[in-house]
């Protein structure tokens, strides 16, 4: 393990502590959502795809909007429903534009990007109920998207949380999913932190702060039993057994490493076919560090999905 993070993500971070903007914690939700939204929609560049499209379909709570990426070149193409991250109460379709752009061409797959709804005001189990029903419609209108027969589920972060609570969903009530991707996924809740050290060892200064972590846990659920529920944080699951395969990607300086650790490692106990890959030198949120703040490794984690993706495809 590195003492430090790669040069480049330093670069970046010292960058960000020179910034005059408060610490999420110090911030009403809504003001978070002003301050960091518009910040991470313009951290990369556009890349272009072969087509975009806005749209809404039916969710739970009323018209859910989406975003739908195509590939260049003849389909059918597998597709990829894809989950945003930012703690449940920010992101947006935007804030991982870039994202959903690039592993549209690097996978060569139609990327259903969801705007799932946010907590406080839609606090837990509404992103979850969101993100299944998402994962249903893409199910059902793969013709129409240009996919074939191969579904997938991906996010980063929150968003990687709720791709697996999907997949838990999904076990019972369908649709069938193919793969889940999980890049540094909170899986854990408001447990003991002596169970994760990696929470007290990134506490401050790597991007996501424990600190930062508890507010959003705050905001998400509501009713106090709900952080027990494994649809909200997916390693209380008894049973993992009957998932489909998944690839975790962690960052080693992340209050969040250890608990994806600990979910691939319950998936793989479960039978599941795990793949776990930690970038010992990144932090939290590296992957969606893509063009003009220059991180080489987000493009690399990029690639890692893609070539998953690739061979169960095949």
């Amino acid at each position: 393990m590195p003492d430090e993070p790669h040069p480049q993500v330093q670069a970046l971070l010292t960058m960000i502590d020179s910034l005059d903007v408060p610490k999420i914690p110090e911030m009403t939700p809504q003001e978070a959502r002003a301050t960091m939204d518009p910040l991470f929609a313009r951290a990369a560049g556009e890349e272009p795809v072969g087509a975009v499209e806005n749209r809404t379909i039916d969710g739970p709570g009323g018209d859910l909007p989406v975003r739908i990426y195509r590939p260049e070149g003849e389909g059918p193409h597998p597709t990829l429903v894809f989950f945003h991250g930012g703690g449940f109460v920010i992101g947006t379709l935007d804030t991982h534009d870039a994202v959903c752009r690039a592993l549209t061409n690097e996978a060569e797959a139609v990327v259903v990007s969801v705007d799932y709804r946010l907590a406080p005001e839609h606090p837990f189990p509404a992103a979850v109920a969101d993100a299944h029903a998402a994962t249903e419609w893409a199910s059902d209108h793969l013709d129409e998207l240009g996919g074939n027969e191969f579904l997938a589920v991906a996010g980063d972060s929150a968003g990687g949380t709720l791709a697996a609570a999907t997949c838990l969903l999904a076990r019972d009530r369908g649709p069938a999913i193919d793969h889940q991707f999980l890049v540094y996924p909170a899986t854990a809740g408001d447990a003991d932190p002596e169970a994760f050290p990696s929470r007290a060892e990134n506490a401050e200064g790597y991007f996501l702060e424990t600190a930062e972590m508890e507010w959003f846990f705050e905001q998400y659920i509501d009713d106090e039993f709900d952080a027990y529920n494994p649809l909200a944080f997916p390693l209380q699951a008894r049973d993992l057994s009957g998932l489909p395969p998944a690839l975790v990607i962690t960052a080693g300086f992340d209050p969040l490493r250890d608990e994806g650790r600990a979910y691939a490692e319950q998936l793989d106990e479960a039978g599941v076919d795990t793949t776990y890959r930690e970038f010992e030198d990144m932090v939290h949120g590296f992957v969606s560090m893509l063009g003009d703040v220059g991180v080489d490794t987000a493009r690399v984690g990029i690639e890692e999905i893609a070539a998953e993706l690739d061979a169960r495809d095949a």
